[in-house]
């Protein structure tokens, strides 16, 4: 007869399986890579059958291990599912993770509609730097800057970003690229497209200026905005300050920009088929006006 397997072990089991490491899932699940190893081995006795082949460089999955973790992940997407359907306020809850600049200056301004369209739907929203690891069933999904990283999620690109420099009106005199050689440059570092690329795409050396440095995009508009210097930055996160006419882009037209794909909506393979995560990557492409990922429709 088939040993009984406690739902705890399945669960070990697949975080183990899940990381390729009994470390990682002992800091995932709160435990100690001893208290992992030990269910692990508890389990393969039960069974019968070796799970892990251990290496120098941590855990493989045996192909007995393979099998049983395919199956296992189906089993609690299937289970994970079930809970949203009976837990009313869950099925409806949208646990959002944001890169910072994205979330104070694309974002919330807009949630108040998408709210609207959507009464049904509420969001929790966390602005952070580091992405988010969907281990710990914190987040349904992120929108990250720079490349995705991760196993087993669905990247859904948010379409193409336009940097050029912008200012408060006061110095929209500037009429080309070599006009700000000898300006105030504002430094925005987390960029992964900063002045350098940008005086390159125009055919011109760097100029040597200290300038002001900031670690987040919004910091550097509301720098730029308040007459501080000019900043290299995008459009879209400049929407409101350059509807207002707070900013300008007084090179636009004038000079070469840069275009890049900046951000990325990232989620969960095992997540898409939550409603709520449907409706907002819908409402997402249809703001952006991109197409939605294939697997969402």
């Amino acid at each position: 007869m088939r040993p009984v397997i406690p739902l705890s072990a399945i669960r070990i089991f697949e975080a183990a399986a899940r990381r390729r490491s009994f470390k990682a899932a002992a800091e995932d699940l709160g435990l100690s890579t001893s208290a992992i190893s030990h269910a692990i081995r508890k389990i393969e006795e039960g069974l019968g059958v070796a799970l892990f082949e251990r290496t120098g460089q941590g855990v493989a999955l045996t192909s007995a291990g393979e099998t049983l973790f395919d199956h296992v992940g189906r089993a609690f997407e299937v289970l994970d599912r079930g809970l949203d359907l009976v837990t009313s306020r869950g099925s409806q809850l949208l646990r959002l993770h944001c890169a910072p600049s994205f979330a104070a200056q694309w974002l919330t301004p807009r949630l108040a509609r998408f709210l609207r369209e959507h009464p049904g739907i509420e969001v929790r929203l966390a602005a952070g730097m580091d992405y988010a690891r969907f281990t710990n069933d914190d987040f349904d999904a992120d929108i990250v800057y720079g490349p995705p990283r991760g196993d087993g999620v669905v990247r859904m690109p948010l379409g193409e970003e336009i940097l050029t420099p912008l200012c408060d009106p006061v110095r929209a005199a500037i009429a080309s690229a070599a006009d700000l050689i000898g300006q105030t440059l504002i430094q925005s570092d987390n960029k992964q497209l900063r002045w350098p690329h940008w005086f390159e795409a125009n055919g011109l050396a760097v100029p040597a200026t200290a300038g002001l440095r900031f670690d987040r995009s919004f910091l550097t508009l509301v720098a730029a905005a308040d007459g501080l210097g000019i900043a290299l930055e995008s459009t879209r996160l400049a929407e409101r300050e350059l509807a207002s006419g707070r900013l300008v882009a007084p090179l636009a037209g004038r000079a070469v920009d840069l275009r890049y794909v900046a951000h990325h909506f990232v989620f969960p393979a095992a997540s898409r088929r939550r409603a709520p995560l449907r409706v907002f990557a819908r409402w997402l492409a249809e703001e952006l006006s991109i197409p939605l990922d294939p697997s969402l429709t």
